[in-house]
């Protein structure tokens, strides 16, 4: 945000002020007291395993120049009394935001199932060599990382890309009340969280809600029943994106074709619209990564960028977020640290491109664990995935986490895991110079810790 005094900090978030109404607050605003950074505005919140009030004082030896809090606190600084800090934070974000989009701020909003990170990615670097661009690195797609992330909007703001998670209906209509957009993508829907929505038709209306959030354009998914379905859900203009060829029905069309990976699994092919035809790229890996590249071509030209500058952006895009098809060499042996999140989706995405990467005589091995959140489904799409690695031709799986048993089932051969040392050291153990690895889970396994493992020197 732009350098603001406490005073108007306080007014903004709904907060009374204890202090020095004069002091300059900004540019940044942080959750953290580590990530402290001269007159940044701390927000104190309630974690997991900690309280933020606890560390208002770090905070201001660190250089904060205000805090905003939940309740008074002994701080030799300003601080902003919120009835929840939270909500302050999202107060002064929808604030922030408006501000902003009286000068000519863009809003970009992406949600699915899988892929709205990298898709958000791209977009970013699409828009980032055209204008002033804030998008968050990671996935800050919750009621915190939303408005956090818009708080980093400023007066040179041109665009702002965030990224929509859901844990339930109605949670995007909320965020959305936060951060408006004017752009919103549905990259897909599948069955992530299918144990907080009941049904994948519980998911589509959760990630239509975006839809209805559009002031001015939805980008949608052509190729996915559902999401091409929420063109109903809306009074904005459509614009269709497909990799099977020109999607129809959308007042802009964008489709990939002549479709062909390199070696290393990093895919090209030629972008299409109304506006004429070129070759991308890309320098990101998986075949999945097209169809988010069009999404973001699409997203990119709703927003007024022009198709060259496009092409351009997505031919200069690389990985961006950590832990999303992260491919790194060691002792020979290729790690796919694809260990960010997993639903079925995504693993077979992942798993396609595991056994895509294998050079002839070589073996490909898939260390997967849980992916969370499926409900009572949870133990056949385990089975599944299993069988769907065995089919592929995944050489060995080495499945860990408390549902491996059920990946294990259908797949051969197979290792069951008791943790994730043991995953490592099978792993290393099985695979010789040549060999892919993929490392797949859903976050809460942190199997990035396995390829951390795998990627270490030997010795």
């Amino acid at each position: 945000m732009d350098r603001i005094t406490a005073h108007e900090a306080a007014r903004l978030a709904g907060a009374q002020l204890v202090g020095d109404a004069a002091a300059l607050v900004g540019p940044d605003v942080v959750i953290d007291s580590r990530q402290v950074t001269p007159g940044a505005l701390f927000v104190a919140l309630p974690g997991e395993h900690t309280d933020g009030h606890l560390f208002v004082t770090q905070a201001a030896n660190a250089g904060a120049a205000a805090a905003l809090v939940s309740r008074p606190v002994d701080a030799d600084m300003p601080y902003l009394v919120a009835a929840d800090a939270l909500e302050g934070l999202s107060a002064l974000a929808a604030q922030i935001v408006a501000r902003a989009r009286a000068g000519g701020l863009l809003v970009a909003g992406i949600t699915g199932s899988s892929g709205k990170t990298s898709t958000k990615d791209l977009l970013a670097q699409v828009l980032e060599p055209v204008a002033a661009t804030v998008s968050p690195v990671g996935s800050f797609n919750n009621e915190i990382g939303v408005p956090l992330t818009a708080t980093r909007v400023d007066a040179q703001t041109k665009y702002l890309v965030s990224e929509f998670g859901s844990r339930g209906v109605g949670h995007i209509r909320q965020l959305a009340e936060v951060v408006p957009v004017d752009t919103a993508v549905v990259v897909n829907v599948g069955q992530a969280h299918l144990g907080e929505f009941g049904s994948i038709d519980g998911v589509a209306q959760a990630k239509g809600e975006l839809v209805e959030a559009a002031r001015a354009w939805a980008v949608l998914n052509a190729d996915d029943a559902r999401v091409r379905h929420m063109a109903s859900r809306t009074d904005a203009q459509v614009a269709m994106f497909s990799t099977a060829g020109p999607p129809g029905k959308g007042d802009l069309e964008v489709w990939a074709r002549d479709i062909s990976p390199d070696a290393a699994q990093r895919f090209g092919f030629t972008l299409c619209c109304d506006q004429g035809a070129e070759r991308v790229q890309l320098g990101v890996v998986g075949a999945h990564q097209v169809s988010n590249a069009c999404a973001a071509a699409a997203a990119a030209m709703t927003l007024g960028v022009g198709f060259t500058h496009v092409v351009a952006g997505l031919n200069h895009a690389g990985q961006r977020s950590k832990w999303r098809m992260e491919v790194a060499e060691a002792n020979g042996i290729t790690i796919l640290n694809d260990s960010y999140n997993a639903n079925p989706d995504s693993m077979r995405a992942a798993i396609d491109t595991l056994v895509a990467l294998r050079r002839p005589g070589k073996r490909a091995i898939a260390v997967l664990g849980d992916m969370l959140e499926l409900g009572p489904g949870s133990e056949q799409a385990h089975r599944k995935v299993g069988e769907y690695a065995a089919g592929a031709g995944v050489d060995l799986v080495i499945a860990v986490g408390p549902e491996a048993k059920f990946l294990a089932i259908g797949a051969q051969p197979k290792s069951v895991c008791a943790d994730k040392s043991e995953a490592a050291q099978i792993a290393l153990s099985s695979a010789t110079p040549g060999d892919v690895v993929l490392v797949k889970a859903s976050r809460g396994l942190a199997l990035d810790q396995v390829a951390e493992l795998l990627v270490a020197p030997k010795g």
